[in-house]
């Protein structure tokens, strides 16, 4: 034979071999992807998923065991219902009925056991974590889907449900609003530390000079519901009766500025330095002007004993604004025993904007020393369009709820006066009262302008 045609097939014959090699060996080479994505998809997810408690191939389906039919079983599980309302209730399919009831007993409406009153709806659901209307009525359903009865936070909200699981919007615990002056500071981050322990709200009646310095803490006033004040761009000596127009509207642009730039948001209610201010003041600056009803001198006496003690040895009748201070370290740990101390006593803590629309009271560019209902049945409070109490009533009202009386009153409030806030006919600062006659406002506050003589 030819050596040429020898070796042409011997060549040949080494490349048949060769592709039953390559051809054999992607055989195994499918073969063990087949096999690795049998054991994956077949044994290891399904594992994992139990684990988990997850299905890969569907969704997690809950049924309810009672009842259940051959035909039930081949119909669509219920979905839970999409929760956008932070306090409303979540329609829950139920997993078990041993927890709650017989299966003999799980019809549509009212159901009771040794854990509680709970709902079925006709769709085999149950309401759970939230609230919910059912005929006409509110009621708050804890986790495990049992009514709950008595004080319910839900939110920063603190609602009561009668003995029955209904919701009853008449009752409520007695509203004062905490504010603070001449901040934000060192010592503030503590005090909001404590406020959001506490589920609880205040107004802040800052300086815009400091707000560039705190930037953060006064982006974190608004991420924990607390309200921002404006006390001033840097609480001028002379008063603001004692400066022009324009200068009034620069102390208050400016600090709303820096708000600004501190959190995106300007500041939604004021307070004059040392609380000297008048219709003009308001009319300038175009926000609600505050008072307050309770002083608890902490600027002056800048101890933590006696400032815990003027809160809550003081009038803190529902409706009460309290004035301190967040520049001091001696009123912010004071401050610090007095916040969970009101709490505890069953005080709701509010900001003054929160405590305002509690009452009734549509905030005008007027000022606010307090939200008692006594002031409001004299139409004290401008903004307040609600009934208005008896004489008997208000005369009593003042620690507590009185009785509404049919609404009439022979006092009337002027917005153009300043009754709401005591303070002197003529403007002149000489003194500035609020209605109880405690001194708010007077030459003694002056001093030098430093920090601890401000208000």
């Amino acid at each position: 034979m030819d050596k040429r045609v020898l070796q042409e097939r011997m060549r040949k014959k080494q490349q048949q071999l060769r592709r039953r090699k390559m051809m054999k060996l992607g055989g195994y080479i499918l073969a063990v992807v087949l096999v690795a994505v049998f054991i994956i998809k077949g044994v290891i997810l399904p594992i994992t998923n139990k684990i988990s408690g997850k299905d890969a191939d569907k969704p997690v389906r809950v049924e309810a065991d009672a009842g259940k039919t051959a035909d039930a079983e081949k119909t669509e599980p219920k979905k839970e219902e999409v929760k956008t309302d932070g306090t409303a209730a979540i329609r829950m399919p139920l997993a078990s009925v041993s927890h709650i009831t017989t299966a003999s007993d799980l019809t549509s409406g009212w159901h009771k056991d040794e854990n509680g009153k709970w709902y079925q709806n006709t769709d085999g659901t149950y309401y759970a974590g939230g609230m919910q209307e059912i005929d006409g009525q509110t009621y708050s359903f804890d986790d495990n889907g049992y009514i709950q009865t008595g004080w319910v936070s839900q939110g920063f909200d603190d609602l009561y449900f009668n003995e029955d699981g209904t919701y009853n919007p008449e009752k409520h615990k007695p509203r004062i609003a905490l504010t603070f002056d001449d901040g934000p500071g060192e010592y503030t981050d503590q005090l909001l530390d404590c406020l959001e322990k506490n589920n609880a709200h205040a107004t802040f009646f800052m300086l815009g000079q400091n707000v560039g310095s705190w930037e953060s803490t006064v982006k974190r006033m608004t991420d924990i519901g607390c309200e921002l004040g404006n006390h001033s761009w840097d609480h001028p000596e002379a008063t603001l009766q004692g400066i022009s127009d324009e200068a009034v509207i620069e102390e208050f642009q400016k600090t709303d500025e820096a708000l600004m730039k501190a959190c995106g948001q300007k500041s939604t209610v004021a307070r004059a330095p040392y609380g000297a201010a008048a219709q003009r003041e308001f009319d300038l600056v175009q926000k609600p002007f505050f008072m307050w009803s309770l002083d608890t001198l902490d600027w002056k006496t800048l101890n933590v004993e006696s400032t815990v003690d003027a809160v809550m040895n003081g009038d803190l009748t529902d409706g009460s604004i309290i004035l301190m201070h967040d520049i001091h370290e001696p009123s912010v740990q004071a401050a610090l025993q007095i916040i969970p101390q009101l709490v505890e006593k069953g005080y709701k803590l509010m900001t003054v904007s929160e405590l305002a629309a509690a009452k009734g009271v549509k905030l005008q560019n007027a000022s606010y020393a307090d939200f008692w209902d006594s002031s409001l049945s004299k139409g004290l409070v401008a903004g307040y369009d609600g009934p208005l109490l008896s004489a008997e009533a208000a005369s009593g009202s003042e620690g507590g709820e009185g009785s509404v009386s049919d609404g009439s009153s022979e006092d009337s409030y002027d917005e153009g006066s300043d009754m709401s806030d005591g303070s002197s006919e003529d403007g002149s600062g000489e003194e500035y009262s609020d209605e109880s006659g405690d001194a708010s406002y007077d030459d003694e506050y002056y001093g030098d302008g430093s920090d601890e003589e401000y208000y």
